[in-house]
């Protein structure tokens, strides 16, 4: 259960603000749906505003990371967050981006090694390798 009140879309009709960040959402994803995270959000519609720009500048701006690589670390980053909404999001995102099982199976399988290692690198105090230092 939800600690915040979820905005319908109804409501979002008479915040003009939160009305524009909702129809840049609709436009940038060619959808007429709005996910419960952005309906939250939306009782502050300044950061509303500000986490879907950066959202954009990051997630959807052409750059050298492309769209199917970015939400993969999206989950990556999720799993080791414990943010079970994230990653059900973004691996839906990730999927409709063409990720297959093969390459899902195979990023929980790095998630999955990268916490055991460094949780055992943490474990151990093990000092930095000087190779491994930016000079």
């Amino acid at each position: 259960m939800a600690t915040t009140k979820l905005l319908t879309d109804a409501e979002v009709e008479r915040i003009p603000a939160v009305k524009a960040v909702f129809d840049d959402i609709r436009a940038t994803r060619k959808s007429d749906f709005v996910n419960n995270f952005w309906r939250g959000l939306a009782n502050d519609p300044a950061s509303l505003k500000r986490v879907w720009e950066q959202l954009k500048t990051v997630m959807v701006t052409d750059s050298a990371i492309d769209p199917l690589t970015k939400e993969m670390i999206y989950i990556a980053v999720s799993t080791a967050n414990g943010c079970s909404y994230c990653i059900h999001s973004h691996t839906a995102a990730a999927r409709a981006k063409g990720m297959t099982d093969a390459q899902h199976g195979e990023l929980v399988s790095i998630i999955g090694l990268a916490g055991q290692t460094n949780h055992l690198v943490t474990a151990m105090q093990i000092p930095l390798d000087p190779q491994f230092e930016v000079k």
